[in-house]
């Protein structure tokens, strides 16, 4: 009877970086061993290349590259310490998902992922050709049965791993977060553990890419389904498993730290934090910039991105007009005066007016509507981007996926920019975040929170004005975008007819805006990215 360490390699690959992310694994099994003394170290699904590599798969050069990576990591990785890692892979003029075994430099084993997700964001079928063959490897003395991601949610594959002897499951993940899928996941693996009646180690990735980001929880269940080990949701690291023989056929994870649960908003307020943070960081921004009016919206976004950045990285800018009320340029001020960043007050009224002079033969003899209104917006964004190109500066939208939803946002106006913290934030969990945020230190001024809702382009303008109540609007778009219910089964749930028709129409008519939209951080199953790819121009009417 012997006992061994596998330690979870829950680290950040940066797409794209094979050398690096090389590495960056070289690296992490050295420290495993100093520190852990490591038996077996176990990386994410596609690691060397970053997930998802999107068409880079498509690139001759992809699969040189990694082969050259692949060597570096046998000639340079710590002797007696098995390394499973997930790459991608051209065998026999196909493209794979594999999981690779090496041992004191050796590449002794490979697996190919079986079942390929192609639903919400995943696009694998696109790139891959499954697996069919079932994975089991011997090391000092348990024997391994290796699996990728989707094959732990299909189940069939790491049942015929455990039916071809698999005393231990290890599987490799790059599994996105939304909204409560650390949960799902943690039922799931309980499950799947009973199941086969054998430990499972579950590796994940963590990090932010593009609109997706990875909430790590790397952990182990043991064959009851119990949880042995849980590794912290948003930190890098390296988390032991102690595996521990019991009989010549049975291995009994343990039982080591488990991270505690956390709230659902410091859960979406990390993956926000996140998003921004790598987005930022892995382009290479000096920081970002972004217009704070004085409202909620703008005031939760300034709160992430200097959480995520450091306020030294972080400049805002008030851009009154007209219709800015006193209380909103106070707030804004007493905002950025909490959280310590750069503010400029920059009035858009000489803009406006210039424009309005110039336009004035043209628009002679309308009336005032909303192009005016988009007018003062769209000046903002002139602004904001012409700090940008000087400075280097990344501008932060800041619109809420309920206002994205209905199209309240202006073209080329408040929707300019690199990137959006709260797109697929609804508004009523704007509400919940930015309350949450104060408990952690003062960053929201209250009665930012507490004023009724305005994008002050009009005089006493309200959005409750032609919209209805955010908790109305937000249960019938949940209903409508995430659950994808038609109208009228959103009226037979109980919601006014006139209310739920206006929200379905501005939904499927503003897609042309959606798709001009700044990519921004998912957390929901159904952002406004990769998940929903409707038509622009389509002749279908809402009703049944």
């Amino acid at each position: 009877m012997q006992d061994l360490t596998l330690v979870m390699a829950q680290l950040d690959p940066l797409v794209g970086d094979i050398p690096g992310n090389a590495a960056r694994a070289i690296e992490a099994v050295r420290e495993a061993r100093i520190e852990h003394g490591a038996d077996i170290v176990v990386f994410p699904e596609l690691f060397l290349s970053g997930y998802p590599p999107e068409d880079l798969l498509l690139r001759p050069s992809m699969e040189t590259r990694l082969r050259e990576a692949r060597a570096r990591m046998a000639e340079k990785m710590s002797p007696d310490v098995l390394v499973i890692i997930g790459y991608p892979g051209v065998r026999e003029g196909h493209c794979y998902n594999l999981a690779g075994v090496l041992y004191n430099g050796q590449w002794e084993a490979e697996y190919a992922k079986q079942a390929l997700p192609n639903y919400q964001v995943f696009d694998e079928q696109r790139y891959f050709t499954p697996g069919t063959e079932t994975l089991v490897h011997e090391h000092k003395g348990v024997k391994l049965g290796i699996a990728i991601c989707e094959d732990l949610w299909d189940g069939a594959p790491i049942k015929a791993a455990a039916m071809a002897g698999a005393e231990v499951l290890i599987t490799l993940h790059a599994s996105p977060y939304h909204q409560d899928k650390p949960s799902e996941r943690l039922r799931l693996l309980e499950q799947r553990a009973q199941d086969v009646e054998r430990p499972i180690v579950y590796v994940n990735t963590i990090g932010g890419q593009d609109e997706l980001v990875f909430d790590g929880g790397s952990c182990c269940f043991n064959a009851q389904g119990q949880l042995q080990v849980l590794a912290p949701y948003w930190e890098v690291g390296l988390m032991p498993v102690q595996l521990l023989q019991t009989s010549a056929a049975t291995w009994e994870p343990q039982p080591g730290e488990i991270e505690p649960e956390v709230e659902p908003e410091e859960s979406l307020y990390c993956a926000l934090v996140t998003g921004v943070r790598d987005y930022v960081n892995k382009s290479g921004f000096d920081g970002v910039v972004l217009g704070l009016s004085g409202g909620i919206d703008s005031g939760l976004s300034l709160a992430i991105a200097v959480d995520a950045l450091g306020p030294q990285r972080v400049q805002a800018v008030m851009m009154p007009y007209h219709y800015t009320a006193d209380i909103s340029k106070q707030d804004a001020a007493e905002q950025a005066r909490l959280l310590g960043v750069h503010y400029d007050i920059m009035p858009i009224e000489p803009m406006v007016e210039a424009f309005m002079g110039t336009l004035a033969e043209s628009f002679a003899g309308t009336e005032r509507d909303t192009t005016e209104e988009n007018l003062q917006s769209r000046c903002r964004g002139v602004l904001l981007m012409a700090i940008s190109n000087k400075k280097g500066l990344m501008v932060l939208t800041t619109g809420n996926k309920s206002e994205m939803a209905v199209g309240y946002a202006t073209l080329y106006g408040d929707m300019v920019g690199g990137y959006n913290a709260i797109k697929d934030v609804y508004k009523t969990w704007v509400y919940r975040l930015a309350r949450w945020r104060n408990t952690q230190s003062p960053a929201i001024p209250e009665r930012v929170i507490e004023r009724p809702p305005s994008a002050e382009l009009a005089p006493d303008q309200q959005d409750s004005d032609s919209l209805p109540d955010y908790d109305v609007l937000d249960a019938i778009l949940a209903r409508y975008i995430e659950g994808d219910m038609s109208a009228e089964a959103i009226i037979a749930a109980g919601f006014a007819r006139e209310d739920v028709y206006q929200v379905v129409k501005l939904v499927d008519r503003c897609e042309y805006k959606r798709r001009q939209a700044p990519v921004g951080v998912r957390v929901t199953p159904r952002g406004f990215g990769r998940d929903r790819r409707y038509p622009i121009v389509n002749g279908w009417q809402p009703g049944e």
